[in-house]
């Protein structure tokens, strides 16, 4: 598995990483599309047997039940597997009971307490890489950064990201963190996919022009680029999309498949599956860290991660890029128009 530099970190990540949102049984958003503790289990394992060193969770999901999960897990192979998880929303998104005031947020005393609660549940005195799971506009840059500080200072992280960041934050947070003498973010995760490339328009660039390493969460776009949809088809039985019906509804649409065509014209010329393609896509993209994988069986991390060994030529990605471009609006296609890039 190619190690690629987490940002400006000495931190070497595989370019293949995998997500532990489907570890643990969820009552809330993940209700349904979770695997069972032994086949995540057996997804964890082969995920390092096959090369993978970093382990994507955060406190929310499966209500800390992944958290717990791949601290049992790690048991006797930490040294070989990096740790990352995230902080920012109240542990089962408040569906269980009402959150209290200091219960989400980046504030202080949210962050140091959730640092501590997943320190426990992943059964570690170190967390690699801590990130703040969205941006929160109602609190200080500077305070959540001093806290992460902080928590690095303490031996607590060993680095810290962000995730779901708005361009202008993230530039904004670097000047502070270099302002204030903190640490600064090392990395962004961000949704991207040849059906989602929103991230492109602002944060994709800052990232690159500031050297903040990126990892690709939903690379799939849950599952729609898997192969497995069909126009005026609907859904496969047992599919996280059946559950999911506001995100089905929202990428569904005719164009979306057209994009399929595509994507499996290429997969075959490649020998590859389409899903291996549509990874293959964001591998080729010289800022990304690592690509995130989600997988509720072995078969299908299997099949996924395959996509390391495709490589796709200059005219492939020419041709998903064209297929898959959003309508970029104002300015940046005026700009685009105007010199050929933003």
């Amino acid at each position: 598995m190619e190690l690629r530099t987490l940002g400006t970190s000495g931190l070497k990540v595989s370019a293949l990483s995998l997500g532990a949102m489907t570890f643990g049984e969820s009552s809330t958003f993940m209700k349904g599309v979770t695997s069972s503790d032994e086949e995540g289990r057996r997804v964890f394992d082969r995920a390092l047997e096959r090369g993978v060193n970093l382990i994507d969770t955060a406190n929310v999901y499966g209500e800390g039940r992944s958290e717990e999960l791949v601290g049992q897990w790690s048991a006797g192979k930490r040294h070989g597997v990096l740790l990352a998880t995230k902080c920012r929303f109240p542990i089962g998104f408040g569906v269980k009971d009402k959150p209290g005031p200091h219960d989400q947020g980046l504030s202080r005393k949210h962050i140091m307490e959730a640092c501590e609660a997943s320190l426990r549940r992943l059964k570690t005195d170190v967390i690699d890489l801590y990130q703040v799971h969205m941006q929160d506009t109602s609190v200080r840059i500077e305070e959540t950064l001093r806290a992460l500080d902080d928590l690095v200072t303490q031996g607590k992280v060993r680095y810290v990201g962000c995730s779901n960041y708005a361009g202008y934050r993230l530039v904004e947070s670097l000047w502070v963190a270099e302002k204030t003498r903190t640490h600064r973010y090392e990395s962004v995760q961000l949704q991207w996919s040849l059906l989602e490339r929103g991230a492109e328009r602002e944060v994709v660039p800052a990232c690159k022009a500031n050297g903040v390493g990126v990892l690709v969460w939903s690379p799939l776009a849950s599952g729609f680029l898997s192969g497995k949809y069909r126009r005026d088809q609907p859904p496969p039985a047992g599919a996280r999309l059946t559950e999911w019906k506001d995100t089905m509804k929202r990428i569904g649409e005719g164009r979306s498949y057209d994009l399929i065509d595509v994507l499996e014209k290429i997969a075959k010329r490649r020998e590859a599956t389409p899903a291996q393609a549509a990874i293959a896509w964001l591998l080729a993209r010289s800022e990304v860290s690592t690509v995130i994988l989600g997988a509720r069986t072995v078969a299908q991390l299997d099949d996924n991660l395959r996509a390391a060994e495709i490589k796709l030529a200059p005219e492939d990605l020419k041709e998903l890029d064209d297929a898959s471009a959003p309508d970029w609006a104002y300015p940046y296609a005026f700009i685009g128009r105007a010199q050929g890039s933003w």
